[in-house]
């Protein structure tokens, strides 16, 4: 790899597989499955295929809530993604997401199993079977999804661009840095400015806006990305703070984080979840020997 001061970019480019960085042994420039591998399908409606990253966190925060409203049908397995590994390039995930991203959800509750992928439209697809988190009121659900798709819009500029060039890169890129850095602290203002004025994103009421954002910028403030927090300055945003604290404190989002984790407490690491029971009985300090 050139060093940032005299690299050149070539008239086209060719995927040099030694770029380093933390992900280079599983980046490439093609899409379409790698090896044969067939996903695991449990007992529920609803088959979950992720990892408790920000974006996976997501998907089980909303299925937590729901169930926690009494919806049974919300009822799910959760099968354990190791993107580190490679194995969203299996076959049977490309199936499910063609996008080998996680997370990846399918619908088996009617007779013709029904695929969803991308976050922000499981999202969505479950509020609407539920009718739930969703508001009905044109206005109010207007401005929910309008801030569900502002999280889709800028979490990349958080996550790829300030995270990746922060903690990452193989090499610090000051200008990188300070590009992503000044966006994210942009972002953040937004947030800010918007929860000075509303309880919630989308109004009074808390929503898949909420959820959405919650992981990537709640986790920002609360310093569960990147070990960035302190210099992000995160204390600043007072109103985000106030409504990280606040969502955090729900029983289903602390159930939500654990679910498909493989990293931090042992207690808080629930890898694959397929009954209610498990946050109790099956998360990594209750199993012997680190057994799945």
């Amino acid at each position: 790899m050139s060093s940032t001061s005299d690299y050149t970019p070539p008239k086209v480019w060719t995927w040099n597989k030694a770029n380093g960085g933390r992900f280079a042994n599983i980046n490439r420039p093609i899409a379409g499955a790698t090896h044969d591998k067939e996903l695991p399908v449990g007992h529920h409606p609803l088959q979950l295929y992720s990892l408790g990253t920000p974006n996976g966190q997501k998907v089980t925060i909303l299925l937590e809530e729901l169930l926690a409203l009494g919806h049974k049908g919300a009822e799910y397995d959760a099968w354990l993604i190791r993107i580190g590994e490679g194995q969203q390039f299996g076959s049977g995930f490309v199936a499910v997401n063609p996008n080998s991203k996680i997370p990846a959800l399918l619908d088996r509750s009617g007779p013709k199993p029904i695929r969803v992928f991308e976050s922000g439209a499981i999202l969505v697809y479950l509020a609407e079977k539920f009718g739930a988190f969703l508001p009905q009121d044109p206005g109010l659900r207007a401005e929910c999804l309008s801030w569900l798709f502002w999280q889709m819009g800028s979490a990349p500029y958080l996550g790829g661009g300030f995270g990746h060039f922060y903690a990452y890169a193989p090499v610090k890129i000051e200008y990188a840095i300070d590009r992503f850095a000044m966006e994210t602290k942009r972002q953040l203002d937004v947030l800010d400015r918007r929860l000075a004025e509303s309880v919630y994103l989308g109004g009074d009421e808390y929503t898949i806006a909420d959820m959405a954002v919650w992981p990537w910028y709640g986790g920002l403030v609360r310093g569960y990305l990147y070990g960035a927090a302190e210099f992000l300055a995160v204390h600043e945003y007072k109103h985000v703070q106030r409504w990280a604290e606040a969502i955090f404190a729900r029983s289903a989002v602390k159930r939500g984080r654990m679910v498909n984790r493989v990293t931090g407490e042992p207690s808080e690491q629930l890898h694959e979840r397929h009954d209610a029971g498990d946050f109790a009985t099956k998360t990594r300090d209750k199993l012997a020997g680190g057994a799945e």
